[in-house]
């Protein structure tokens, strides 16, 4: 299996568009960049998995774009179910781990590839693959774009991995911070002046409210 890719450099490759330079510092991992490593992916999915019918299932929301591109490079049969699942609210913290959509598809007895944007703390990886485990599918595999390892919590790894990257907020190509930048070609580097004054607007209020409750 071919190891990751680093991210390419902390000062990234091209220019941001200019829409969106106010927001986003720096492009981490060009469109092009990230086609190429999907290509480089497919075939080994393929190499591992030929022979046997997959299912693969996708995390909602942020996987749309990288998982329409992985499975147009899978030359072999698959079928496709999504599970939906919400660990972030507008704000840049985890939350408790919430399931919003549940697999259609009987996974007993097959082999399954799990795909996700992005590994970082591993909450969400662990709790998805005790759930699928309890299916009983014949194996498990997982498949991230990105991988964060320095915020990892759970000991969890992935099968297939796009790129590893540090420890930066990052958007675009499916990845979103208060559902926006999911559209961007490329992934980037959020400014912290933008998730920090969002953060602030969210956490205000709360903060507000336990006051009033602590009265």
């Amino acid at each position: 299996m071919n190891p990751p890719r680093s991210a390419p450099s902390a000062r990234g490759g091209g220019l941001v568009p200019p829409r969106w330079r106010k927001e986003v510092e720096r492009i981490l991992i060009t469109d092009a960049q990230i086609a190429r490593r999907i290509e480089q992916m497919s075939h080994e999915i393929v190499r591992d998995f030929t022979g046997r019918e997959m299912v693969v299932v996708s995390l909602l929301n942020g996987t749309v774009m990288f998982l329409a591109d992985l499975i147009r490079n899978l030359s072999l049969p698959l079928r496709l179910d999504f599970m939906g699942v919400s660990s972030y609210g507008a704000g840049t913290e985890s939350g408790e781990l919430v399931f919003t959509k549940e697999l259609r598809l009987d996974v007993c007895g097959r082999d399954v590839l799990l795909v996700d944007d992005i590994l970082d703390t591993g909450n969400t990886l662990y709790r998805v693959l005790g759930k699928i485990r309890a299916l009983k599918p014949r194996r498990i595999k997982t498949c991230v774009l990105l991988d964060k390892a320095a915020r990892r919590v759970e000991d969890v790894k992935a099968d297939y991995v796009g790129f590893e990257i540090p420890d930066f907020f990052v958007v675009g190509y499916g990845l979103d911070f208060a559902e926006r930048y999911r559209n961007l070609p490329f992934v980037g580097v959020l400014f912290p002046h933008v998730y920090k004054a969002v953060s602030q607007q969210i956490n205000e209020p709360k903060a507000r409210k336990a006051k009033r409750h602590a009265k």
